[in-house]
């Protein structure tokens, strides 16, 4: 009996042995992964970098907006219609609504050894000799990406620019009536 006990006392050992073994080689869950994929966003500013390309591209939108209105109507587009554009541009396009969805992209594409890499290098870290080919391959899947971050962006965000045009339309029209009033038609 006492044969048997340590047997199946060896059996559970190495069995505890190997699934230690596994556990600790096993590769990140994909929690883990997007967990540094959301800290490798942290680190790298890229939140502050997104609100401030939106803001630049409210601006831009809003400059265009204006100057076609100038053109074809001889008006100038009203502030109460330009910061109702921005407003829908700020909700519509702010980094909440893509940051887990960007964090998914990053964890699809980047292994967890090329995002710690990443960490490592905005936290200042240095890059190791031995990582300098990590981190060319790493680089390399940039423009992947930041177009799956484009298309993410495109596809789920409902976007501005058909509630702008009705905006802008009523304005104008609004602008054309009173002329049109003021016009007889003998």
């Amino acid at each position: 009996m006492l044969a048997i006990t340590q047997c199946n006392r060896g059996k559970h050992a190495a069995t505890l042995s190997l699934l230690c073994a596994v556990l600790l080689t096993a590769p990140a869950s994909l929690g883990d992964v997007l967990a540094d994929a959301r800290l490798l966003l942290r680190v790298s500013n890229t939140a502050e970098n997104f609100e401030t390309r939106t803001q630049s591209q409210i601006r831009n939108i809003l400059r265009t907006y204006a100057s076609i209105v100038a053109m074809e109507s001889d008006v100038e587009l009203p502030a109460g219609i330009r910061s109702t554009i921005a407003a829908c541009y700020t909700r519509e396009y702010a980094w909440e609504n893509f940051r887990g969805g960007f964090a998914e992209i990053i964890a699809e594409h980047l292994s967890p050894q090329q995002i710690q890499l990443l960490i490592g290098f905005y936290r200042n870290r240095g890059l190791p000799p031995s990582q300098i080919d990590t981190f060319k391959a790493t680089i390399a899947k940039a423009e992947l990406i930041e177009a799956s971050s484009a298309d993410y962006i495109f596809s789920s965000s409902p976007g501005c620019v058909h509630r702008d045009a009705q905006l802008i339309s009523s304005f104008i029209d609004s602008q054309s009536l009173p002329s049109l009033l003021g016009t007889s038609l003998e």
